[in-house]
């Protein structure tokens, strides 16, 4: 329908810049990043502190040079780098590695001293950062015990673009690449992450920690790369393609997860009859979380919700919960294919996947 505001409706005088006497900032170009180098596999370690809100990181990155360079650009946001390598053909650069960052542009620079020649290698990158307060990230959110104590969860939101906040990486949709994710945890927390766990271990020299590796990711986007460290209880069951559903939720309130687990173990096999596709990983966890911006985010293989859109308690949520939470779990497990599996190539048409 379109309509006619009455003429003494938002009847605004504009006024130039100039008229004013501003001065507008001049407006960068925008740019992408260079693709000289191109990353295959992330090889990402993150130690994440629950009381001083800081984490530290440390990534392997495997590379193909297209192009002799001695520059290397890469998005990074609130990320303090403290080491810099570069290994290929048995040669590695360790010194004289400018290290520059443009907050503006959420970017940071290596210059090495001489070009990398085109062919394989490896970025080898040591950083810190904050868990912040920004629900976007990597970020700390904060939830009751059941004994009301205040504590922290360390979880991630990347969508669209803060996937930077957590480790410097090509940050663009259409970069894709694997990633083997390590995460150090204390030996008492949940550790999540888009693939099943591959070994977890005490962490040498110190048992209040641990150490959870996980299976290699596919081929994705950085925005898709998940991992929750917190305290949960979980519902489990399979579908009938043997894919294994969990639901994880607050601790004290996993029946609040049934209803979802339900609706989850029903769709993914609707979904592989839809597009003709199999889901391609043998796990999906799908977790409520204390403090979440969005209604929920569709990490491949662990989907992050707001607690309203995933949990039902069964004696007092109403049919209209059920729904919403119903088409909520439902719309999140379809981008499983359509966003992870096909993907968008720019920010511009992340409407396509909605």
């Amino acid at each position: 329908l379109a309509f006619r505001l009455p003429p003494n409706i938002c009847q605004c005088r504009s006024f130039s810049s100039a008229a004013l006497n501003i001065k507008m900032p001049e407006k960068k170009p925008f740019q992408r990043l260079p693709q000289d180098l191109v990353p295959s596999n992330y090889s990402l370690r993150l130690k994440p502190d629950l009381k001083t809100f800081t984490f530290e990181g440390y990534e392997d990155i495997s590379v193909e040079v297209k192009n002799a360079t001695n520059t290397v650009v890469l998005n990074s946001a609130d990320i303090k780098v403290s080491k810099v390598e570069y290994a290929a053909g048995g040669q590695a650069v360790t010194e004289g590695i400018d290290v520059s960052y443009a907050p503006d542009d959420e970017t940071v620079t290596f210059k090495f001293p001489e070009e990398l020649k085109p062919g394989s290698g490896t970025l080898k990158v040591t950083f810190t950062g904050e868990l912040n307060d920004k629900m976007k990230g990597f970020y700390r959110s904060k939830y009751s015990s059941p004994d009301g104590e205040e504590r922290y969860a360390a979880v991630t939101q990347f969508e669209s673009t803060d996937a930077r906040r957590s480790f410097p990486c090509w940050d663009e949709p259409a970069v894709k690449a694997t990633f083997d994710v390590t995460l150090v945890v204390p030996k008492d927390r949940v550790a999540l992450s888009n693939m099943p766990v591959k070994s977890d271990e005490p962490l040498k020299g110190d048992d209040a920690w641990r150490t959870v590796t996980y299976e290699q990711t596919p081929i994705m986007s950085t925005y898709l790369l998940a991992y929750i460290i917190g305290e949960y209880d979980y519902v489990e069951d399979k579908d009938e393609d043997g894919v294994t559903v969990r639901v994880y939720t607050p601790v004290g309130k996993k029946e609040q997860g049934q209803f979802a687990l339900e609706v989850a173990v029903k769709t993914l096999p609707f979904y592989k009859k839809y597009f003709n596709i199999a889901y391609p990983l043998p796990k999906i966890d799908l977790i409520a979380l204390a403090d979440f911006a969005a209604g929920a985010m569709e990490n491949w293989g662990l989907v992050t919700y707001r607690e309203t859109a995933l949990l039902i308690d069964p004696r007092n949520s109403s049919s209209a919960a059920r729904q919403w939470v119903a088409l909520v779990v439902g719309h999140e497990l379809a981008h499983q294919w359509f966003g992870n599996l096909v993907t968008m190539e720019w920010w511009t048409h992340l409407w396509l996947n909605e």
